[in-house]
């Protein structure tokens, strides 16, 4: 093979992942075989499900679907788990699948409502912390019952849309200008760069609060997160039953956090309380009255017709009419019979959201495959179910958030509730027990996962988008920003499990 094919291949191997990165890969998948043959397949399963973490792990280097997909296939060609058991896997959690299918495709096109909703909290309310408390307050409701991923696109989106349309106004241009570059500050003119700063921190604190809030209201339902719905079908919740078991913790919790938010705002520490100013304020006010007197008639109707669609959902779900992913798809063609959307391509960018973590979610279940067919988690699940049972529900909601601090929620979510789901039918432990235990692995993949990017989906994902750059929200600063709400989110959430289950 020519030395240009080989560079070529080299390059296009994982893309523009550091170099660093790529060879890590490539050692795992040498190493991997040799480990089965050497060490034995229960080994060889520990390192896998090691690499796979750190795929995680280390989300913003690569894509995990990438890497991790390809752990998962040469997991398959070594014999650590056989397709079927994949399958067998994907069929149990085909509700998570529909979920993420079509209920964020559907909230899709609900954004213009949300936008609405959110634009009029931001440019309404004077008080920075009644503000952030509505925009936290107003994350949760919404993320517990659509998506924590499409709340946070549509907070992403607000702010993007507010922070164009100042830099514009800072860098001598109308803000309806045309082409722009935002993340330049070289045009910004002199008077303006003060206020500039301010406004990004003003912003940050804001996302940050939404972000919070979307995993408070997450924890509450079956739909609030990902694996929510998979907890659910293995236990078998509905919606109301799932929000009354959770509730003994959820609600505490929400109560502190919503606290922990008007404190910090407060108090100015770990880079919340910044203000929005005056300036600023009065170029985003004439903004928004533009944006309202510009809405026709046609636009006004289809905002009716996704509240009617929204109402719809909070019925169907409440209800349990159907599946919850059927449900979604039931948003989907609502809305887009009765605002004309009417084109293939329009309705397929609903879909580019939700459809990579799908693909990347059905990889954790051929992970998850190995861990079963390996028998992997049996000895810790043995030693906590070995504890009095009194102390097994905080032992279970300690180690599943210290994961979830460093790996997916998702991933470590639908691992736990498996094994106690076997432990059940094995007879180890009681119905009601193991409902207790639901509960604390609900809890403590939801709450501590905070701390960083690497737990929460919608973290992740607000870390990647486009304002993190422009309003200069680091990984760094997210976790120390995240660290108050960690303590708070985390401590409420053990102590109402110890005394509540």
């Amino acid at each position: 093979m020519p030395k240009t094919v080989i560079s070529g291949f080299t390059h296009n191997f994982l893309g523009n992942a550091p170099v660093w990165y790529k060879q890590v890969i490539v050692l795992f998948l040498i190493v991997n075989p040799l480990i089965v043959w050497l060490l034995g397949p229960a080994t060889a399963g520990w390192f896998l499900v090691g690499e796979f973490i750190f795929t995680l792990a280390m989300a913003l280097k690569c894509y995990p679907l990438l890497p991790g997909g390809l752990l998962a296939v040469e997991a398959l060609l070594i014999g650590l788990a056989t397709p079927e058991a994949v399958y067998h896997e994907v069929l149990i959690n085909l509700p998570v699948i529909l979920l993420l299918m079509f209920m964020v495709a559907g909230i899709y096109f609900m954004k213009e409502l949300l936008l609405v909703t959110f634009t009029q909290i931001l440019v309404g309310v004077r008080s920075k912390s009644a503000l952030s408390l509505l925009f936290c307050a107003a994350a949760a409701l919404l993320s517990a019952f659509l998506d924590a991923l499409t709340v946070t696109a549509v907070i992403i989106s607000v702010a993007v849309g507010f922070y164009s349309v100042y830099h514009k106004v800072a860098s001598g241009k109308g803000y309806h200008h045309g082409s722009h570059n935002a993340h330049s500050d070289e045009h910004v003119v002199e008077l303006h760069r003060e206020d500039l700063e301010e406004f990004r921190a003003f912003l940050r604190s804001l996302l940050m609060h939404g972000a919070i809030g979307t995993a408070l209201g997450g924890v509450a339902t079956m739909v609030g997160e990902p694996q929510n719905l998979l907890i659910a079908k293995v236990v078998g919740w509905n919606f109301a039953e799932f929000f009354q078991r959770m509730a003994p913790i959820s609600l505490p919790v929400l109560a502190a956090g919503l606290f922990t938010c008007w404190c910090l705002e407060k108090l100015r520490w770990f880079g919340y309380g910044a203000r929005l100013p005056k300036p600023v304020r009065q170029v985003l006010e004439d903004f928004a009255d533009n944006e309202r007197k510009k809405r026709t008639k046609a636009d006004q109707a289809a905002l009716w017709v996704q509240a009617m669609a929204a109402v719809v959902l909070v019925i169907g779900l409440a209800f349990h009419i159907a599946e919850v992913g059927l449900i979604g798809l039931l948003v989907i063609i609502l809305i887009t019979s009765f605002t004309g959307v009417t084109d293939e391509h329009q309705i397929g960018k609903a879909f580019q959201e939700s459809l990579p973590f799908t693909s990347l979610l059905v990889v954790f279940f051929a992970v998850v495959a190995v861990i079963h067919e390996q028998h992997l988690f049996k000895p810790v699940i043995d030693f906590v179910l070995a504890q009095p049972e009194v102390h097994q529900p905080a032992l279970f909601f300690v180690a599943n958030g210290l994961l979830s601090m460093i790996s997916d929620n998702v991933f470590v979510a639908t691992v736990y509730i498996s094994e106690i789901k076997q432990a059940l039918d094995a007879g180890v432990i009681s119905r009601a027990h193991f409902q207790d235990l639901a509960v604390a692995i609900n809890t403590g993949t939801n709450l501590p996962s905070v701390a960083t990017p690497n737990g929460q989906a919608a973290f992740l994902f607000l870390l990647t988008s486009a304002i993190a750059p422009l309003v200069r929200l680091s990984y760094g600063r997210m976790v120390i920003m995240a660290f108050p709400y960690t303590v708070v989110l985390g401590s409420v959430g053990l102590l109402a499990v110890i005394n509540f289950l």
